[in-house]
């Protein structure tokens, strides 16, 4: 392995991570889930102003400008905390000079989704939804592959991003979109280690929230 790409990859990770009732932060020090530290909070009433607050809390100024990779769900979930992290993550990532990448929330959940479901057909697909209040339904598609056959090495491919449908197929494997704080905290972590981040520091200009919805649904 290059040498440099070997140094980013064992640098600290910080990932910023909402849900439709809550709020989190993970940071790595090093490969190794021993050093995981996480943060989980429900929404209060001043959103905006407390989650800078907590994220001070969180992690030490000492400690963020260690950080060398920053990763951040971008929904669907929650439209305002949404907004509201990736704007977090985006004005970090450019402070301090780091890469930033982003993942869905469907596609973080959706290796524990394929693991509780007992998925593990080469290639197999299947959809993960979350249905609307007025009607319809947001989802997105996955496919699952091994690197080898172990579990651990399951490998989610995120077909299609989550956007409007009118109806779910019948005849396609479909589940409900199921938040877990701690466990997709902990998977945004290895996603994030495991994704090749481009050195270009200004990748956070590429990251926006995933707006399939509107603020009314």
């Amino acid at each position: 392995m290059n040498h440099n790409l070997k140094r980013r990859l064992n640098l600290p990770t910080l990932v910023i991570h909402s849900t439709d009732n809550s709020f989190g932060f993970g940071y790595r020090k090093s490969n190794n889930l021993i050093s995981d530290k996480l943060f989980i909070k429900e929404f209060d009433k001043d959103l905006c102003n407390n989650l800078i607050v907590d994220f001070n809390k969180f992690i030490s100024k000492e400690n963020l400008q260690k950080v060398n990779k920053i990763s951040v769900s971008i929904g669907p979930a929650n439209f305002n905390a949404s907004r509201l992290i990736v704007v977090l993550a985006r004005t970090i990532s450019q402070q301090i000079n780091c890469p930033l990448d982003s993942f869905s929330s469907f596609k973080i959940m959706a290796k524990r989704i394929a693991l509780k479901n007992n998925i593990f057909f080469n290639n197999q697909s299947f959809w993960i939804y979350k249905r609307l209040k007025r009607k319809g339904f947001v989802a997105g598609k996955y496919e699952i592959c091994f690197e080898s056959e172990k579990n651990s090495d399951l490998v989610i491919r995120e077909i299609i991003l989550p956007k409007i449908l009118n109806k779910l197929k019948s005849k396609e494997l479909s589940f409900e979109a199921n938040y877990q704080d701690e466990e997709d905290l902990t998977e945004l972590l290895d996603l994030s280690n495991k994704a090749l981040l481009n050195a270009d520091i200004n990748s956070w200009k590429k990251v926006l929230p995933l707006y399939p919805i509107s603020p009314i649904n």
